[in-house]
């Protein structure tokens, strides 16, 4: 399975809304963009999705911007994923059951045990690491706060 750049971006932004709103204030896209290197116009595109989703909020003036909406230990990096991607399951079939089958050959499909294994570790793997984890990590890896070029990856 390969995650998207609207999927990798968006969990960039909301880590980048994470560490530099932790006082309490909002960041504007501008802002955001520069810090992570990436378009402000596909930023607004993610943040707008975000938003309707309700894991952010802004604020409008020359104090606005975003932040996010939730205590970040309440954000997996599963949800954000999967509001931006949609099931992470790697094959039709990986999250499916027999009651919904992807396929006519689902009952004696010798793989289809693979294919679900595969979507649980996914999404176990992702359903464990919160924003307050990737947080944490970007203040072990940048004490000062401001590291050049920017560490979030992906």
């Amino acid at each position: 399975m390969k995650i998207s750049t609207k999927g990798r971006y968006a969990l960039r932004l909301m880590v980048d809304l994470a560490v530099h709103t932790e006082n309490g204030g909002y960041a504007p896209i501008r802002s955001i963009a520069e810090r992570q290197e990436l378009s402000d116009k596909y930023l607004e595109q993610l943040i707008a999705q975000l938003s309707r989703a309700g894991f952010v909020r802004s604020a409008r003036g020359a104090q606005g911007g975003y932040r996010l909406s939730r205590a970040p230990e309440t954000y997996t990096v599963g949800d954000i994923l999967r509001l931006m991607e949609g099931d992470l399951a790697p094959v039709a079939c990986g999250g499916n059951s027999a009651s919904d089958p992807c396929c006519g050959r689902y009952d004696n499909c010798a793989t289809v045990e693979v294919w679900q294994k595969l979507s649980a570790a996914i999404n176990q793997v992702v359903d464990s690491i919160t924003l307050a984890d990737l947080v944490r990590r970007y203040h072990e890896k940048c004490p000062s706060g401001n590291c050049e070029p920017p560490i979030f990856g992906g």
